[in-house]
């Protein structure tokens, strides 16, 4: 029976490349006694196709490939019978990108993040150095969150000897990326008294009151008069 091929592919399948090259797609209608329209989807959003490439074979190309087409699906369909399609997912590999170095100040007793942003395809893996030194967690104190694109080391009450360059490293069979954060914890501030804050507004109130009431007799007589 009449069936669709793209890349002498007849059922779903993924092309695995890197970013920079373009891809080609070829939609071919095979077993048909007709001409035959053909579609192309990118997602949900229809490609618009030039006259004399959507009849019987059509072609398409992703040109420059992207690290954002990595995961996006390309369909061919019959446009009489949008059931007979063949579906292609861009499988599109790059490395880490993380550079940089960041700056953290903070006092002791606080809590500090410092978070990595590291997008690639394979997936990677992240270690925590301090002084270039493998980081050894401390249980209670240190906290590690991780997604497919996010990395946090949290650490809580921070102390002086917290002090130091803590370096994320995200490596893939790709690459490696990698983001300095040097923490300076500085001395605990000591709290707002806010006993004298709250004399200060008595003292403050009281002095107007008797500013009032040692007035009040000369007010008394402008508002007579008026």
């Amino acid at each position: 029976g009449l069936e669709l091929s793209v890349n002498n592919n007849t059922a779903d399948f993924s092309v695995v490349t890197m970013a920079g090259p373009s891809v080609s797609l070829s939609c071919l209608v095979q077993n048909s006694s007709q001409d035959e329209r053909l579609l192309w989807y990118r997602g949900d959003g229809q490609v618009d196709l030039k006259d004399g490439n959507k009849v019987n074979i059509s072609h398409i190309c992703v040109s420059p490939v992207t690290e954002s087409d990595n995961g996006v699906v390309f369909t061919c369909r019959l446009a009489r019978d949008k059931s007979t399609q063949v579906s292609v997912t861009l499988d599109v590999q790059f490395p880490p990108h993380l550079t940089g170095e960041e700056s953290l100040h903070t006092e002791e007793e606080k809590s500090v993040t410092m978070s990595c942003n590291a997008k690639s395809n394979p997936q990677a893996r992240t270690a925590w150095y301090k002084n270039n030194e493998l980081l050894t967690l401390e249980q209670n104190r240190y906290q590690l969150y991780q997604t497919s694109e996010v990395f946090q080391l949290s650490i809580t009450k921070v102390q002086k000897s917290d002090n130091g360059t803590y370096t994320c490293v995200v490596t893939s069979p790709l690459g490696e990326g990698r983001k300095d954060f040097h923490l300076i914890v500085g001395d605990k501030k000591p709290p707002f008294p806010k006993e004298a804050v709250i004399a200060a507004v008595v003292v403050v109130t009281v002095t107007v009151l008797f500013g009032i009431v040692a007035r009040k007799d000369k007010i008394f007589k402008v508002w007579t008069a008026l």
